[in-house]
């Protein structure tokens, strides 16, 4: 009989703030919610009555105004909250006390403890920089910058002014960074001196100065010290500490405004044409993310949050979050393989860490360097472990309960930059599966779709999302008349948010994400996730992490696997073979690969995730638009015209 990897207790249950949760809801609705899924039902039901709910026991500073949804069945077009006031800052800066709100730490740098106190009082000074500066309401502000203290500290004061923020992080080529923040034209913009990576120390003088040429309107350039980079010739730079010297520390004026007014800019990856600005409002990232993290993921005023991330990834904003919900961040900036890949999990134990937050990827690499935290670090203050950037598989589910604890709450949780939240992840008063990601997210309609638009109760088929929800995108940057918008979420199903995910519903009332649906194999006409094809692959110590497209193929389309070895390893007959018995046996013979093909590299994004359509793209001779949207793009020569592909031997 299938038991559960983990399952809380009735003493946690009982105190966690989505259990409260929960018996408000029931009073509100009139009669009882007895389970989470009675509650996601009423959420999705009474969709205006549950976010008023949210608003409420986040303690939002605002007016919420009399009105919390018109339009209801707008999709989209449905307005939220439209009476109300509030600021985005304003409400992660309400702790004025002496407890830390940022532990720092950086590779090869020493730790270093902003308190709420001196975080808000930064925040003053750098508001008024940026107000000396010109910059209102509306107007942008864009940085180049590590996961620095004072990348928080610009981002909140950004906000306060009601101004929009957006930022990529500094291993972007300067192509990379125009293609984004080119397009905001930022009244200011910020950039580090350099950064420290595996041991390297990067100097960015250079590139900042081509990315300045190509910001003509930009009036001011602030350049953050961190590595003790080069100084940047341009009339506009001036450094961070000049920059704040002549404004002292007082009480900040946020400027309140709409629930919708735009906070951030985060960009598309860009690998399948010149990115897409997704305007994000400033209401419904705050109330998505204090959903998240206080009901979801059981964030308490105190708690430490952890989350490995850069200022390029939408989980930067994600974690940046947590100070509404009363949370210390824990912010780590360098290679998470540091130290022999201790260093996150010293940082972590030092700090006393209750959530840690990571990518599969690394999950992964961790149990194959045979990372054990649990024996090495003291981890008793951890309760919570998240995962996200790709599916993790049911193997990277016992690394976690094996190898760093096994009373946690494992969340795998999938959302994305488009609504920079999640349609699925934890849920601290439900038991955690294997391989499964535990709910879906409360007050978000998730279903599963065949592709005549029908609800899939079993099969894998596209994730979808039926009803509004507060942090759908207000739209795309230039993009006027909403086509764009529109054509990337509402042209499949008409009505219903089609995210682009395959996906399949569990009987737990759980989730599987089988991969991106745009890069779905289709031999002989079965839709394959390749997700499922690397969580058998990547179980072979010999490989390090693999990568399958579909080629078009006499008529049909065959699975290509290229894979990436340890040091050492050779695709041999019996390698070859091992990769095939464990695919057919873990998955199905459907899932074999007809060619499987050795590559030094695999192609991925800056926030490094594996980029399967440009790879596709590339075997096919078809053009990958935005070679800057990738961390290494001379790694697409490797495909192009490969003679396992085309020549005699394909």
């Amino acid at each position: 009989m299938e038991t559960p990897l983990w399952q809380p207790t009735a003493e946690r249950i009982a105190g966690t703030a989505l259990e409260h949760f929960r018996l408000a809801a029931s009073r509100v609705a009139g009669h009882a919610l007895p389970d989470y899924q009675a509650l996601w039902q009423w959420s999705i039901d009474h969709p205006a009555a549950f976010w008023s709910m949210v608003w409420d026991d986040g303690q939002v500073a605002g007016d919420k105004g009399a009105v919390s949804l018109m339009q209801p069945d707008a999709m989209p077009g449905a307005r939220w909250f439209p009476q109300a006031s509030l600021n985005f800052a304003e409400n992660l800066l309400r702790n004025r006390d002496d407890s830390p709100a940022i532990i720092f730490s950086g590779e090869g740098k020493t730790e270093h403890t902003f308190s709420h106190r001196q975080l808000y009082d930064e925040v003053s000074r750098a508001a008024q920089a940026l107000a000396a500066e010109g910059v209102q309401e509306g107007d942008r502000v864009a940085a180049m910058l590590p996961n620095l203290p004072e990348t928080v500290i610009a981002m909140l004061a950004t906000a306060s002014l009601g101004a929009v923020w957006s930022s990529c992080s500094p291993d972007f080529g300067v192509e990379g960074a125009l293609d984004r923040q080119g397009q905001l034209t930022p009244r200011v913009w910020l950039v580090s001196d350099g950064y420290l990576y595996n041991g390297r120390r990067i100097d960015l003088a250079g590139k900042a100065a081509a990315i300045a040429a190509g910001l003509t309107e930009t009036t001011r350039i602030v350049v953050v010290p961190y590595s003790g980079g080069g100084s940047l010739p341009d009339a506009r730079a001036i450094g961070w500490h000049d920059w704040l010297a002549p404004f002292a520390p007082g009480d900040i004026d946020f400027v309140r405004g709409p629930f919708d007014r735009p906070l951030y800019v985060l960009f598309s990856s860009g690998t399948t044409g010149k990115p897409k600005g997704i305007v994000h409002g400033q209401g419904g990232t705050l109330l998505q993310h204090l959903k998240e993290h206080r009901l979801h993921s059981d964030v308490r005023p105190g708690d430490r949050l952890f989350y490995f991330t850069t200022c390029g990834w939408m989980m930067w904003n994600w974690l940046v979050s947590g100070l509404a919900a009363g949370a210390t961040l824990l912010l780590y900036d360098g290679s998470p393989f540091a130290e022999r890949g201790r260093t996150l999990w010293d940082f972590f134990s030092r700090a006393r860490g209750t959530h840690f937050g990571t990518s599969a990827k690394y999950l992964d690499a961790a149990a194959k360097l045979g990372l054990k935290p649990g024996e090495r670090h003291i981890l008793t203050a951890l309760r919570v472990l998240m995962s996200t950037g790709s599916p993790l598989a049911p193997e990277g589910f016992d690394y976690v309960y094996q190898a760093v604890k096994p009373d946690l709450q494992l969340a795998s949780i999938s959302g994305g930059t488009d609504i920079v939240s999640c349609f699925a992840l934890g849920c601290p008063v439900r038991p955690v599966w294997r391989g499964e990601l535990q709910c879906r997210g409360l007050g978000m309609a998730v279903d599963v779709f065949d592709a005549e638009g029908r609800s899939l109760e079993h099969g894998k088929g596209e994730l979808v999302c039926t009803r509004p929800f507060p942090s759908m995108p207000t739209g795309f940057w230039n993009d006027p008349d909403g086509s764009r918008y529109h054509a990337a979420y509402f042209a499949r199903f008409p009505g219903v948010w089609s995210h682009g995910d395959w996906a399949e519903r569990t009987p737990h009332d759980g989730l599987v994400i089988h991969g991106r649906s745009d890069a779905t194999l289709n031999p002989g006409g079965v839709r394959i996730g390749t997700a499922e094809i690397y969580r058998q692959v990547e179980q072979i110590p010999e490989i390090l992490e693999s990568l399958a497209v579909g080629q078009r193929w006499q008529g049909d389309e065959r699975v290509v696997l290229f894979v990436r070895l340890r040091e050492g390893a050779v695709l041999d007959e019996r390698l070859t073979e091992l990769i095939r018995l464990r695919i057919r046996e873990g998955a199905s013979p459907r899932h074999v690969p007809a060619k499987i093909i050795v590559v030094p590299d695999l192609p991925r994004t800056l926030s490094g995730k594996l980029v399967e359509l440009a790879v596709k793209r590339t075997i096919h001779d078809e053009p990958v638009d935005n070679l800057g949207a990738l961390a290494n793009p001379e790694s697409l020569a490797l495909f192009r015209h490969h003679p396992a592909l085309t020549g005699r031997d394909a």
